[in-house]
C-alpha cells in the first residue's frame, strides 16, 4: 500500500470540491475552516494551560480501615 494522499489524490479532491461548491463559495469555505481551526487551537491551549498550572493545595483522604465483626 502506498501513501494515503498522493498529489494525484489531492488534485482529484480539489476538482471535486470546486465542482460541488463552485468558485464563489470557496473563499467562504476557507474562511470558515480557518476560523474553526483557530477556535480549536485556542480551546486546546486553554485545556493545556489548566492541566499544567500548579495545584494550590492538595488534600489526601485516607479511608479508615473497616473493623471486623466477630
Amino acid at each position: 500500500m502506498g501513501e494515503l494522499l498522493t498529489p494525484t489524490h489531492l488534485i482529484v479532491i480539489a476538482v471535486v470540491v470546486l465542482v460541488l461548491f463552485g468558485g464563489k463559495k470557496l473563499p467562504e469555505l476557507g474562511k470558515g475552516l480557518g476560523e474553526g481551526l483557530r477556535g480549536f487551537k485556542d480551546g486546546m491551549k486553554g485545556v493545556t494551560d489548566e492541566v499544567n498550572k500548579p495545584a494550590e493545595t492538595t488534600h489526601t483522604v485516607t479511608p479508615k480501615a473497616e473493623e471486623s465483626v466477630k
